[in-house]
């Protein structure tokens, strides 16, 4: 270790409160970046395990999360990073002493034994009589799993996200469903989904450490909304072509751009003569070779094929995205502050409203009460997300499109509003285009979105993981990234809030 390090160790250690943060950042920087180690690391974990036993508990945690992400940089491989900081399994099991569910400290600890699955049995023994909550419990239990390739029958895939405790309601179709996929994967194809799977579990405990540190215990706030849940709710009826007659004026060929012409139970274009068809109460206008996944083999993809892939995404999944890439542990927003964002904006205009990258509805129900449903498009590309959207809001015309080529014509629409989309879309700049150019003067747009956090450490936590149409990571952007995209498409952002790591805007075409 060179004395450099030596010296921010010490820096780190001696630190007055209100510089602690800048100094632990110099550390990280030293020894980690952007998710890679650099030279110094791997001399100098020996001695951050040591000065653990030298600093105050407010350091401690910050030295343990940091301890993690060295582990991380050199994985898959076990290497010397790895040996070295299992060394100090000893003194990490001592700081259990004392300790209850929910501290910060508790965390983070959790998060760092997370990567020693060769001492699986002796943490979990140490941690039983912490009471750890459920999805704590069973993302440390998952990252001290080890995948035994010679029996895939027995190995769960995708089931990892915000935790392994939130698949426990599975059945025996669910799994049956699983082994279909899983069991069709090369040797290479399971080692990657697994990994893939073990990068989330720790993504996420590392965020919700991190954060505890610096702000204190999370928050979980629920959604009370009467439109929280479409799981109790019937399978929406068939619609015929004839529903989306209303929107006759608007919709467009995805492939030529004609107008669209509608009759009986057929839709075709009056251009170039293609028949859209309409599957399960949607109407297809995705282009030929569109997809938001990774292949026929992705994960994702093939969780989302799954008829409770609705209920799963606005009960489970995406209050846990808010958690994690939105940096909303203290529930800073709440489901409640989204409908009412949503309501005040979109009640006041007269015209069709676009619900681009619609996902299940919760928030296309909130904009139907708000302006009525026969003035409402839902657009999504996943068809099984739209397909549960119609149990809540069966009169909402659904439509399966892409957000870069948007089937409607110039200047057609009142408003937009994309609503914790414009993260998964593979071009945000493009789409953003694309709703301008839909937009009729005086046409307004709603986001919300997520903004890389200035913080390396929790940035790294926010994108690392594998989501459908980001196998490699997630894309975030700055706030001045978007304001720009908008203003070069001809868009005045009216209004923003910035809670958390989220950028909730309002910006019109003047």
């Amino acid at each position: 270790m060179t004395q450099w390090t030596t010296e921010l160790l010490d820096t780190f250690a001696a630190a007055e409160a209100d510089g602690v943060e800048d100094e632990y950042l110099r550390l990280v920087g030293a020894l980690w970046k952007d998710g890679a180690l650099t030279e110094s690391a791997p001399a100098a974990v020996p001695s951050v395990v040591t000065k653990l036993g030298e600093v105050g508990e407010d350091r401690v945690g910050r030295l343990l999360i940091l301890l993690g992400l060295l582990i991380e940089a050199e994985a898959p491989v076990e290497g010397a990073v790895y040996t070295a900081a299992r060394a100090g399994l000893d003194r990490y099991l001592a700081l259990l002493d004392g300790r209850a569910d929910g501290e910060p400290l508790t965390l983070a600890l959790v998060y760092l034994l997370s990567h020693f699955p060769d001492d699986r049995s002796r943490i979990l023994a140490a941690v039983a009589g912490l009471d750890l909550g459920p999805d704590d419990r069973s993302r440390l239990d998952r990252g001290l799993q080890r995948l035994n390739p010679a029996d895939p029958a027995g190995v769960s895939l995708g089931r990892t996200w915000p935790s392994p405790a939130e698949w426990t309601t599975m059945t025996e179709a669910d799994h049956a469903f699983d082994q279909s996929w899983i069991s069709k994967l090369t040797p290479e194809q399971l080692a990657k989904r697994w990994y893939d799977d073990t990068v989330m579990v720790l993504t996420y405990s590392g965020g919700k450490a991190h954060w505890a540190l610096r702000h204190g215990r999370p928050t979980v706030v629920g959604d009370t909304s009467v439109h929280r849940d479409a799981r109790e709710r019937p399978d929406a009826g068939d619609i015929d072509a004839e529903a989306f007659a209303r929107h006759a004026g608007i919709l467009r060929c995805p492939d030529c751009g004609g107008g669209l012409t509608f009759g009986g139970t057929e839709i075709h274009c009056a251009r170039c003569g293609t028949e859209h068809p309409v599957r399960l109460g949607v109407l297809d206008l995705l282009p030929d070779g569109e997809s938001m996944f990774g292949g026929a083999d992705d994960a994702m993809a093939k969780a989302a094929s799954m008829k409770t892939v609705g209920h799963f995404y606005e009960t489970v999944a995406r209050p846990g995205f808010l958690r994690l890439v939105g940096s909303n542990w203290g529930g800073e927003v709440t489901p409640a502050d989204e409908d009412r964002y949503l309501t005040e904006r979109l009640g006041r205009v007269d015209g069709t409203v676009l619900d681009l990258g619609a996902g299940a509805g919760r928030w296309t129900a909130v904009i139907a009460d708000a302006v009525g449903p026969e003035r409402v498009i839902a657009l999504d590309p996943n068809l099984a997300m739209l397909s549960w959207l119609r149990r809540r809001s069966p009169e909402v015309a659904c439509v399966q499109a892409s957000a870069l080529a948007l089937p409607f014509a110039d200047d057609s629409l009142a408003a937009v509003n994309c609503w914790n989309a414009l993260q998964a879309m593979p071009d945000a700049r493009a789409a953003i285009g694309e709703v301008a150019r839909c937009l009729r003067p005086g046409g307004i747009m709603t986001v919300m979105t997520y903004r890389l956090s200035p913080d390396p450490v929790y940035r790294y936590f926010q994108t690392t993981s594998s989501w459908p149409g980001h196998p490699d990571g997630l894309d975030l952007y700055t706030e001045e990234q978007i304001r720009s995209w908008l203003a070069e498409a001809g868009l005045t952002v009216r209004e923003a809030a910035t809670p958390g790591a989220m950028l909730m805007l309002t910006a019109e075409r003047p």
